[in-house]
C-alpha cells in the first residue's frame, strides 16, 4: 500500500480542526501549516501528532503547494480545516492506495450551510481533485479557487467528505466579500446582468427552492458575490 501523507492550512481554526484531524488520522502522516492563529489551533495539533510548520500567509494555492512540498511521502491527500474525511471515504482511500490506477482523484463534496447539508443549488456533488501523486501534481496560480493540476490519469471515488462551509450568514457574506476582492473582474455590464442570472440558475435550474430558506439565502447571496465580484 502507497504511504499516505495528509495536507493541511490553518489560521484560526480551533472550533473545526479536532474533528478534522480526527478524520485523517487513518494516514501515515499529517502536515499542518499554519499562517499565524492566535487561538489553540497550533496546540491542538501539536497534541494529536501533527507535524506543524509556522509559515506568513502567502495566499491559498502557495500555502497548499507548500504544505505538499513539505510532506514526505509521494501520495497527499489535500484536506481544509473544515472538511472531514468520512468512515466511508477512509475506508475507500485505503483500499484505492493498494493499487492505484490513477494519478490523482476527484473527491465530492457534501456541503453544510448554517447548520444543513445542501444536495441542490449545484453544490452537490462539488467534485475537486485532493488525493493525487504529487510528483504528478501541483496547485495552480489562481488567487481563489485554487486547484490541483494532475499531468496523468485522473479518476473519481465514490464516497464524499463533509465540508463545514458557512456556520452564519454573517461568516457567509464575510467570507464572499473578501473572495470577490481576490476574484474581482471589474465589468459594470456583467455586475447589471449577471446576478440576477445567478439567482436563477441557483434557485431555479439547479433546485434551490427544495433547500427551503437554506436554497432562497444561498440563491441570493451568491448572485450578491456575483454582483461585488464585478463592481469592485
Amino acid at each position: 500500500m502507497s504511504k499516505l501523507s495528509v495536507a493541511i492550512i490553518t489560521k484560526d481554526s480551533e472550533k473545526t480542526i479536532k474533528e478534522c484531524i480526527d478524520s485523517a488520522k487513518f494516514a501515515d502522516e499529517i502536515v499542518v501549516v499554519d499562517s499565524g492563529s492566535s487561538d489553540k489551533t497550533v496546540e491542538i495539533c501539536e497534541k494529536n501528532g501533527c507535524k506543524v510548520i509556522k509559515k506568513e500567509w502567502m495566499g491559498f494555492a502557495k500555502q497548499k503547494q507548500f504544505a505538499i512540498d513539505n510532506c514526505k511521502n509521494e501520495w497527499v491527500f489535500v484536506l481544509d480545516s473544515d472538511e472531514i474525511i468520512t468512515k466511508e471515504l477512509q475506508e475507500e482511500i485505503k483500499k484505492t492506495l493498494l493499487k492505484p490506477e490513477c494519478d490523482g482523484y476527484f473527491i465530492a463534496r457534501l456541503n453544510y450551510f448554517f447548520g444543513k447539508a445542501i444536495r441542490h443549488c449545484g453544490l452537490y456533488p462539488d467534485r475537486t481533485l485532493r488525493l493525487f501523486d504529487k510528483t504528478k501534481g501541483k496547485f495552480s496560480s489562481d488567487s481563489v479557487h485554487e486547484k490541483v493540476v494532475v499531468e496523468g490519469k485522473t479518476g473519481t471515488l465514490k464516497n464524499h467528505m463533509l465540508h463545514y462551509a458557512y456556520d452564519s450568514i454573517e461568516e457567509f457574506i464575510e467570507k464572499q466579500n473578501r473572495y470577490s476582492s481576490l476574484n474581482k473582474k471589474p465589468n459594470r455590464l456583467k455586475a447589471l446582468l449577471n446576478p440576477p442570472w445567478t439567482f436563477f440558475k441557483i434557485y431555479f435550474l439547479k433546485a434551490g427552492f427544495l433547500e427551503g430558506w437554506h436554497g432562497l439565502i444561498i440563491a441570493k447571496l451568491y448572485s450578491q458575490y456575483t454582483f461585488w465580484k464585478y463592481i469592485k
